[in-house]
């Protein structure tokens, strides 16, 4: 294959036999070569063709800014994943799990460990992907010597969520236009837009995906919160009755109950990004 770029000393960007970009890896693959030049076959130890030209670019950025070795250990993790969740994966993961592993690494060794505050989310809904992300922390302690902490493992958990393909394209879709409602629903209400900067914001965005696919795959909540939504009921009434709107408008739409343990979260989030405690 002939070389189109030299990335760095091992890696090379190529143009496979149907003319597709191709990410070639070997130790020296690319030292001393230029555009135009062929890459010796017996130096090639990996190949990668992502399908879209927007995530080779990011790709061909990724393998010149983390260090080989954190993104062989992703590729790892990936394989295992493949395996373990038996779902076909998008190309995506190659992109945003070693940029997410290398970033964290470092964090550690800087001796910074952020909380998760969806962990008790995700181990409930996406118990498959959070046995990845633990076996993931078990690949990244054994390589490198760095202990993630379970919250890692559910950060790394969700990207496994979010690079599970193979379901219907309409599912995408509805889940999509679902969340845009819903944040319609929460901006009639108060009048103001969230702070998309806060933390409280992403904490949103992610339960929101959760209920998303919740209500396309007809997933409920256990029911058992009514003693708990009856004080933060009376704490925030406002944002109580704008989830109450918003589960209307599900059940309206999509013919899906959500529950009093779904009001519940809805009715926490809404109030944390919203406003603050309600007289």
């Amino acid at each position: 294959m002939q070389i189109q770029k030299v990335l760095n000393n091992n890696v090379v960007v190529a143009l496979d036999e149907n003319g597709a970009e191709t990410v070639l890896m070997g130790r020296g693959l690319g030292f001393g070569r230029r555009t135009g030049d062929d890459a010796p076959p017996a130096q090639v130890e990996k190949r990668f063709t992502l399908h879209s030209d927007q995530l080779s670019g990011k790709f061909q950025q990724l393998m010149t800014s983390i260090p080989m070795p954190h993104f062989l250990m992703s590729e790892r993790i990936i394989n295992h994943a493949k395996i373990a969740l038996g779902k076909e994966l998008s190309d995506s993961i190659y992109v945003t799990l070693p940029d997410h592993i290398s970033a964290a690494i470092q964090r550690y060794k800087e001796g910074i460990r952020l909380p998760n505050p969806l962990l008790w989310d995700i181990r409930q809904f996406y118990a498959d992907e959070y046995g990845v992300g633990l076996k993931a922390n078990e690949i990244v302690k054994e390589e490198t010597g760095v202990d993630f902490t379970e919250d890692e493992a559910g950060f790394i958990a969700m990207h496994f969520v979010n690079a599970q393909v193979g379901g219907e394209i309409r599912d995408v879709y509805d889940m999509t236009y679902l969340m845009q409602e819903v944040f319609r629903i929460v901006r009639e209400a108060f009048g103001t837009e969230p702070d998309r900067d806060s933390i409280d914001y992403y904490r949103f965005v992610t339960h929101l995906k959760f209920f998303a696919r919740r209500i396309v795959s007809g997933q409920q909540y256990g029911d058992d919160a009514s003693d708990l939504l009856e004080v933060v009921r009376f704490k925030y009434p406002r944002a109580y009755e704008c989830a109450k709107k918003v589960c209307a408008y599900v059940k309206r739409e999509k013919g899906f109950h959500s529950g009093q343990n779904e009001l519940l979260y809805l009715t926490i989030h809404i109030a944390r990004v919203m406003c603050a405690p309600e007289d």
